[in-house]
């Protein structure tokens, strides 16, 4: 069994930028962000595979930035350039997912609780 915590959530301004942290206690090969805003399904955000290319969401591009640690067993995502659409309960998900799938939640096996990110002036 693994377990996520995660760290970096909080409040901030239209333009600005937050760290998320995501440290898991064993080893999967896909580890990724998901987001929840109220009312609405959970969303792919970005995904780093094991030693791999990252993978992001359209609204994420050029914006966000997934990294990883694996030493650590540690991934970060660095959002840059927020937006009031942006605020959401981030979740953190790991699993050994296949690369045609790394986009859907069902296939991520370990959640973190998630973090709260509100962007507002």
């Amino acid at each position: 069994q693994v377990q996520l915590v995660e760290s970096g959530g909080g409040l901030v301004q239209p333009g600005g930028s937050l760290r998320l942290s995501c440290t898991a206690t064993g080893r999967a090969s896909t580890m990724g962000w998901f987001r929840q805003a109220p009312g609405k399904e959970r969303e792919f955000v970005a995904t780093i595979r094991w030693s791999s290319n990252p993978y992001y969401a359209d609204s994420a591009k050029g914006r966000f930035t997934i990294s990883r640690d694996n030493a650590k067993n540690t991934v970060y995502l660095q959002m840059n350039s927020l937006k009031p659409e942006d605020t959401a309960v981030y979740y953190c998900a790991a699993g050994n997912v296949i690369l045609s799938e790394v986009t859907n939640a069902r296939t991520y096996n370990y959640w973190g609780q998630g973090t709260q990110v509100t962007v507002s002036s």
